[in-house]
């Protein structure tokens, strides 16, 4: 009986230390490391713009299949948004495919999808490939039914394909699965919710499979945070927490990307308002519940006329030795897809 329970106890012990180290904050050592290894110095420039130029493009996510590589990303044309899918053979020049995600009629969503490719592999120097549940790829979109820019209630949605490339037009859910009339939202989600990322937790850190991100604004705060929410099979989604886990309590943080580099999950995400313009920031975490932020430069910064006004919403990979951070600038070129990378290259 008494080995029974200093076993017991010892096994306790065990758990409540592994607990305390995965809540722990992440060390100054350690961001320093992870700040190396991300940066981006070198600005390549423009790699993808509309053909139109009255059109603009928008929250780049990339993804690999098929030894190419994809981009979902958003178009706005006056009316709202809608998603389309881009192509590279080297990440550097891209092709249009074609619509994932297109107006319709007297739905909840009619002028507003702004789609983000769910489950992309988040392993740093990783595969970057899909991975599909029940068979299927899916999505979380930013839908509404308002005419303009990002407007009237906005809710985050969910679709799925059976098929990345060639693109067809996705499968979506009747409603939406978060919006901020929702009876348990939180206080810096009552007002509008934007952008989602939807994650795999394969360790079941949050206690679910399936983690979604997504930045929001409250009712009596005019600034954006970002909060979280979890899944068991990616139709029903329960906040998580009662607080957002970054926030400045000004201004924006958003657009999050989740990176895991060994132990140290890595989440990408772009502040603006808090200091002048817009530009690219980074937390971490052991945990994806706990995240310390990044106190240190930006990782990218208006420097040029295509982002001189901002240099935001970040899609960062390590691909063949080079870090890659596709990003939106805003400057004189219009509204636009640029890159950063860790070393010099050649157009």
């Amino acid at each position: 009986m008494k080995n029974s329970l200093f076993i017991l106890l010892l096994l306790y012990g065990i758990l409540l230390e592994a607990q305390t180290k995965v809540a722990a904050p992440v060390s100054q050592e350690v961001m320093e490391k992870i700040y190396q290894e991300i940066q981006t110095p070198y600005k390549y420039g423009i790699v993808f713009k509309h053909r139109d130029s009255t059109k603009l493009i928008d929250s780049p996510t990339i993804f690999r299949k098929n030894n190419r590589w994809y981009m979902t990303y958003i178009v706005f044309d006056g009316q709202g948004y809608e998603t389309w899918l881009a192509q590279s053979e080297d990440l550097l020049h891209w092709q249009e495919k074609g619509r994932m995600l297109s107006f319709t009629e007297k739905t909840w969503d009619a002028n507003q999808k702004a789609g983000y490719l769910a489950l992309v592999d988040t392993k740093w120097t990783g595969s970057y490939g899909v991975e599909k549940f029940r068979g299927k790829y899916w999505m979380s979109y930013l839908g509404g039914n308002s005419k303009g820019y990002e407007a009237g209630e906005l809710g985050v949605g969910i679709a799925h394909s059976q098929t990345l490339s060639p693109p067809t037009e996705w499968m979506r859910l009747p409603h939406p699965v978060l919006q901020s009339k929702d009876n348990d939202a939180r206080w810096f989600e009552k007002k509008v919710i934007y952008k989602s990322l939807i994650i795999r937790d394969k360790q079941k850190l949050t206690g679910h499979p399936f983690v979604m991100y997504y930045n929001a604004k409250g009712d009596t705060a005019n600034y954006e945070s970002i909060g979280m929410a979890v899944s068991d099979d990616l139709l029903n989604w329960k906040r998580l927490g009662d607080q957002p886990v970054i926030t400045r309590y000004k201004g924006i943080c958003g657009d999050a990307q989740i990176a895991r580099i060994g132990e140290v999950y890595v989440m990408f995400y772009f502040g603006a308002f808090w200091k002048p313009g817009a530009f690219e920031r980074f937390a971490c975490s052991y945990d994806l519940l706990n995240w310390t932020d990044w106190n240190g430069p930006d990782l990218i910064a208006p420097s040029e006329p295509y982002d001189q006004q901002y240099a935001h919403k970040p899609w960062v990979i390590k691909w063949k030795n080079t870090v890659y951070h596709f990003y939106n600038a805003v400057g004189k070129q219009g509204r636009v897809l640029a890159l950063a990378t860790s070393k010099p290259l050649k157009g």
